[in-house]
């Protein structure tokens, strides 16, 4: 266990170190995932002209919450996993006691410590100049949110880590996962809430993964109804599929590395 502990805080420090070496870079990221902003102006502006089951202070709230949801489940692994196969730098990391996707979750985890002082100064921002649109969660919905986003953060990287395999076998992997990027923008409640689309095509998305990755959190954070024992069932059952699929495309993948002369 203490072997555990020390293994842990010297990943964290590591690579938090090292993300605050490129902490003016972290802003301009902060930025390039505020498209929920965007989307919030278009649908505040749809919704005084229409009927959507949502009001326009409600719209604000829920992009709002988004943002905060996105930052916090942003992944990147498919890309470092492609280059260190193709470059063969995973060789290095075979040799290390442990798994290298530790190496993976410690660089996203501390990139989320990094950039977290500029995401309460955005939303800080934010809130100052639309003062209207502040809400406090109770504790409740705060406690959920967290896990909700936890568990959001975990099964977006195990999808993208799944897709990160195929590495071993094609010199796109990022392909797979900029196809599946069109089914989690439309799905994952990031273009609109699932509020807003048809009963039958809201049914559907809800047994896809794609929904619990930001449309949940962000849905128990600005108090709208959910099915939280439908939602938590289904992020642990795709979870446990991605998982299974991850450890059988690994252990192929390494003979096929292998087999390449790495």
């Amino acid at each position: 266990m203490q072997w555990i502990l020390k293994q842990t805080t010297t990943l964290l420090s590591v690579y938090y170190a090292f993300m605050v070496e490129y902490r003016a870079e972290l802003f301009f990221w902060v930025l390039s995932n505020s498209l929920p902003i965007i989307f919030m102006g278009v649908w505040v502006q749809a919704s005084q002209g229409g009927s959507f089951g949502l009001s326009p202070l409600d719209f604000v709230r829920y992009f709002i919450a988004v943002f905060l949801v996105r930052q916090f489940t942003i992944v990147w692994v498919i890309w470092d996993v492609e280059k260190e196969v193709l470059e063969g730098r995973l060789s290095f990391r075979l040799l290390q006691p442990i798994d290298p996707v530790w190496h993976h979750v410690a660089g996203h985890l501390a990139e989320r410590l990094a950039r977290l002082p500029f995401v309460i100064a955005l939303v800080g921002l934010f809130f100052l100049l639309y003062p209207e649109s502040f809400w406090v969660p109770s504790l409740g919905q705060m406690g959920l949110t967290l896990i909700a986003t936890a568990l959001a953060f975990s099964l977006r990287f195990l999808m993208q880590y799944t897709y990160a395999m195929f590495a071993f076998w094609t010199e796109r992997a990022t392909a797979i996962e900029q196809f599946s990027l069109l089914f989690y923008l439309f799905l994952s409640g990031m273009i609109a809430p699932l509020n807003v689309f048809p009963p039958f095509v809201r049914e559907i998305a809800l047994w896809t993964p794609f929904p619990y990755m930001i449309h949940f959190p962000a849905s128990i954070l600005m108090g709208l109804e959910v099915n939280l024992l439908r939602s938590f069932c289904t992020i642990f059952g795709w979870g446990a599929i991605f998982f299974v699929l991850n450890r059988w495309l690994w252990r192929r993948g390494l003979k096929q590395y292998s087999g390449m002369g790495a």
